[in-house]
């Protein structure tokens, strides 16, 4: 698998219950990650996304735009929940086929923003 793939497997595996498996199978031994909220292990992230699909599952996960270069992969996706949609940039840097520093960022998305061009 191409980093690319592998980012974006991990990625619909934790938005659809599987956190587990995508931590298993993608990432590293050293693996960390920058979410504010929570304290930066690998174990704090998988039991956090645990926590918030039992709690708030995803209705849907769309990754709609992927980007890699050297060592780093982007993605730009929409997340639709319940209550809310959520535009969601996550940063991955790899070693080998392993992801080992994470960082994702989102946005609620607005029913009436002014905004014409809207988030994607």
């Amino acid at each position: 698998m191409s980093r690319k793939e592998i980012a974006q497997t991990f990625l619909k595996l934790a938005g659809t219950g599987s956190a587990e498996a995508a931590f298993a199978k993608f990432a590293g031994s050293s693996f960390i990650h920058h979410n504010q909220y929570f304290e930066g292990s690998a174990a704090s992230l998988q039991q956090a996304i645990e926590d918030d699909h039992k709690s708030n599952p995803n209705e849907s996960f769309e990754i709609k735009y992927c980007y890699e270069d050297a060592d780093t992969v982007v993605t730009h996706s929409l997340v639709v929940k319940k209550e809310m949609q959520i535009a969601v940039v996550h940063i991955f840097r790899f070693e080998g086929d392993k992801i080992v520093e994470l960082w994702d960022l989102g946005q609620p998305i607005e029913k009436d923003s002014p905004n014409q061009y809207g988030l994607f």
